[in-house]
């Protein structure tokens, strides 16, 4: 098979486009965080520790995922090289590399998805006793 410089320019606007959501994804857990923090200071609740934990995590994941992606950018941008300097064998294992990286980001991207689904589905489930609490209690007046 035999790749052209335009091969791996196609990932150019996805890779573009998953960088900026996984940016954004980190922007909004880096705010959450520095409000939990904040809370934290205040009432000093252990649940909170919790939920920053959790955060932890999900930023290690998304700063991997990052990672990843760039180093797949990279990846393309060297092999767009290499096929210009007509070498198709090297350029061919980059490309392939590169494509290896960005499937690497995008389950990690899988993964931090999850995390946040299980997290949300406890803060829900807190919410969901507490009213089925509520409403068994009927207290003596």
């Amino acid at each position: 098979m035999e790749i052209t410089l335009t091969t791996p320019a196609l990932l150019f606007p996805a890779i573009s486009m998953l960088l900026l959501a996984y940016t954004n994804r980190f922007i909004a857990l880096a705010s959450l965080i520095r409000n939990l923090k904040e809370q934290y200071t205040r009432t000093h609740n252990s649940l909170l520790v919790g939920q920053i934990s959790n955060l932890r995590e999900r930023l290690f994941l998304i700063r991997n995922m990052q990672a990843l992606g760039i180093a797949s950018m990279f990846l393309c941008v060297l092999c767009m090289f290499v096929l210009f300097s007509k070498n198709q064998a090297a350029g061919k294992y980059l490309f392939g590399i590169s494509l290896v990286l960005l499937l690497a980001s995008l389950a990690l991207s899988f993964r931090e998805i999850q995390i946040s689904v299980n997290a949300l589905r406890l803060e829900l489930s807190d919410l969901e006793n507490l009213e089925v609490e509520q409403k068994t209690y009927h207290p003596v007046r």
